[in-house]
């Protein structure tokens, strides 16, 4: 691990560079994207880089990182390793890749601290950072070899068999190979990238859950358009194109699955925990627990501004119901609708609030949705007694939760 020295000179400075983080992202990704601006165009989100979410996530994992190698100095932090090995496994990032990152983002470092960084402190930070960067390329390629594929070879091409809309802002798209080869195994809880070609030549790729058990000769995804911040202009620029353009027929770049949020094998009890469109690993998960393990102990848990957004409501319903012992509680902000006294035990208006539901500490929990959702629930969990350990939790887009208070 982190070398006494290093460990030593590490610690006086990061409050420092943690307090300049900010700026070192955004100037090493600026000068990154100025030598190599396809990476901009074909690799990195757009969308998130403009609005400094993917900073924001950068900084909070390299000062997380940073912090538990000289707060456990003989430990290696896989827990914040093992999210971001699956995200770019689902990009088809390479070992080389890393070097170039190195190169910018330890000149930022210099650049943004001025003569603050000695010769002394370049090295200690260059350690630390080819810790975590070797760290991931050694899990990236251990990723690549259980998919049984070339390092970055994630990539296949699959066509779209059905679509639906699922409300008037989620359609859902049913996916098989193009070469009708079988579309291979994956664990409830994983997502797969999907990269499409926009009207500016551009490349982009953004993430989506698996919402249907493993097994079947097809996949499926759900992708709910985004909006601008009040809620009038669509600007996800590929959930605009697939709302648009995606219908039987279209063929789609798509990766291989991947992904941490992985359904357990044991018989503990699950609280499954969703909001909004979160609610797509969670029907994986209820289908695979139907064809397998029935009489598990389910508690599902689902958060939406009305029944009239909850994308895959009554197959959410379907599924819970295939389970004796799973129970189904719904909060909605607006419960104006007319069926709703059919589709859940406990319906509720407002926030969702799972104090009164009691899980017993040996529950596993499974989180998806809005960070302000998971982070609420993940308190009352531990609340409830639950380890830190058996919450796990998903997150749409840059993982900011390390960023943010």
């Amino acid at each position: 691990m982190l070398s006494e020295r290093s460990a030593q000179i590490v610690r006086t400075t990061l409050p420092a560079v943690g307090a300049s983080l900010g700026t070192i992202t955004e100037l090493f990704y600026r000068r990154m994207f100025e030598e190599r601006p396809e990476l901009l165009r074909d690799l990195f989100n757009r969308a998130n880089q403009a609005s400094g979410t993917q900073r924001e996530a950068l900084a909070g994992a390299v000062a997380a990182f940073a912090t538990a190698l000289v707060d456990h100095p003989d430990e290696r932090p896989d827990a914040i390793l093992g999210r971001i090995a699956n995200k770019h496994a689902s990009l088809g990032i390479t070992s080389d890749q890393y070097t170039l990152v190195a190169r910018h983002l330890l000149n930022a470092v210099a650049e943004v601290l001025g003569d603050a960084v000695t010769p002394e402190v370049a090295a200690a930070w260059d350690e630390v950072y080819w810790l975590m960067a070797n760290a991931l390329i050694a899990l990236e390629a251990r990723l690549y070899a259980q998919a049984r594929v070339e390092d970055g070879a994630v990539w296949q091409t699959m066509e779209i068999t059905g679509r639906h809309e699922e409300t008037p802002d989620a359609v859902s798209l049913v996916l098989r190979r193009a070469d009708g080869t079988p579309t291979g195994p994956f664990v409830p809880g994983q997502y797969v990238s999907v990269r499409v070609e926009l009207p500016d030549g551009a490349h982009q790729i953004r993430q989506y859950s698996l919402s249907t058990a493993p097994g079947l000769k097809t996949w499926r995804i759900t992708v709910k358009r985004e909006y601008s911040a009040d809620g009038r202009v669509p600007e996800g620029e590929v959930s605009s194109w697939l709302h648009t353009h995606a219908r039987p027929g279209t063929t789609l770049q798509v990766s291989l699955p991947f992904g941490d949020l992985l359904l357990d094998q044991s018989e503990s009890p699950l609280l499954l925990a969703s909001a909004g469109i979160g609610i797509t690993p969670m029907l994986a998960m209820l289908e695979h627990l139907a064809a397998t393990t029935p009489h598990r102990p389910v508690t599902v848990v689902h958060a939406d501004r009305s029944p009239a957004d909850h994308a895959h409501r009554l197959e959410l319903t379907t599924l819970t119901n295939r389970l004796p012992n799973a129970s189904l509680h719904l909060w909605y902000e607006d419960t104006d609708h007319p069926d709703l006294d059919a589709v859940a035990d406990h319906i509720n208006e407002g926030l969702a609030d799972i104090t009164r539901l009691s899980p017993t500490p040996n529950t596993t929990a499974y989180l998806c949705g809005p960070l302000a959702f998971m982070k609420a629930v993940r308190t009352d969990l531990l609340d409830h007694g639950l380890s830190p350990r058996t919450i796990h939790y998903e997150v749409f887009g840059p993982d900011l939760w390390l960023s943010k208070p």
